[in-house]
């Protein structure tokens, strides 16, 4: 059984966050000009309150701690190196950055090795000597119970490394392109488009493509998705940065950014709270430095618990 959700997830404590010169050039989600005092203090504080929040919803958090050497600023979105899945198996990702590979912790896996069952590792990072990436569920949206890969292919997201995922995982690909409103193709995927159990957040109009457009709108509605189009202007403010999740009751949670929460009018707030409960907390150091939000910061372990 692929379940959409889990109620247990991985989230890395930063010890050393910060700009990250190395991804700018592919990100446009990063602002060079984001304040830069206290950025670590700042981040931290924002990080232990999604965690506490998480948490006070019933969520399992697995929290590990950044190391202090080698410096990986980065450090805090894991769902670009690893992926956990339900039948045991653990992919690794190739990362464009070269700080960002040193991310990649084998101590962290064998820590879950301690609480769930890992069958096997993959590790797809070979790829980074071809300078071809695919940096986990940030390149891919991942409908896991229909088992669809949707992936807008972009300098981080290689057409090749997703095939090679998708037949070593038995996922369908759905892949495309997509740019923001000045033309520049989007870093990764799950900043335009997060997959519910019954619905989709998706920003159709950066799918300038009308044929890959109506290709993965065909595929939401085979999948029976409600979709919820946001406007460029929301995605900017990390509004398909979402991910569902459950708590320990089974209850759906989507968990977002306060700019992102803000960011949805009433008509799309009424549609995902059918769904889910809405939480969000303020993560704004960590989005404008980061380029990434919510739904970076969290790795799902879809593991199967260890006996």
């Amino acid at each position: 059984m692929n379940n959409q959700t889990t109620s247990t997830i991985l989230m890395i404590r930063p010890v050393n966050f910060g700009f990250n010169a190395q991804t700018a050039a592919s990100n446009a989600f990063q602002n060079p000009e984001a304040a830069q005092q206290q950025v670590q203090d700042k981040a931290l504080r924002e990080f232990d309150k999604l965690v506490q929040l998480l948490e006070e919803n019933g969520v399992e958090v697995i929290v590990v701690d950044d190391t202090h050497e080698p410096h990986t600023p980065d450090s805090i979105f894991p769902n670009n190196w690893v992926s956990f899945h339900s039948d045991g198996t653990v992919f690794l990702y190739p990362m464009l950055a070269e700080n960002r590979r040193l991310e990649r912790r084998e101590d962290i896996v064998m820590q879950l090795e301690d609480e769930f069952k890992i069958k096997h590792v993959i590790d797809l990072s070979r790829f980074e000597h071809e300078k071809k990436f695919l940096e986990g569920t940030g390149s891919m949206v991942l409908d896991r119970e229909n088992k669809i890969a949707y992936a807008c292919l972009s300098p981080r997201t290689d057409g090749e490394v997703l095939q090679l995922f998708c037949e070593q995982s038995g996922y369908m690909p759905v892949h495309f392109h997509a740019v923001d409103e000045n033309g520049t193709a989007i870093y990764h995927t799950n900043v335009l488009m997060c997959i519910g159990s019954k619905f989709a957040v998706i920003c159709l109009g950066s799918i300038t493509d009308e044929k890959e457009k109506n290709g993965v709108i065909s595929s939401l509605n085979k999948t029976q998705k409600e979709i919820v189009s946001i406007s460029f202007a929301q995605m900017n403010q990390f509004a398909g940065n979402m991910l569902e999740l459950k708590n320990k009751a089974g209850d759906s949670l989507l968990v977002m950014s306060q700019n992102a929460y803000q960011s949805l009018n009433k008509d799309q707030k009424i549609t995902l709270e059918k769904y889910c409960k809405l939480l969000y907390a303020d993560i704004s150091t960590i989005e404008s430095n980061g380029g990434g939000s919510a739904r970076c910061m969290i790795a799902e372990v879809h593991l199967p618990v260890g006996s």
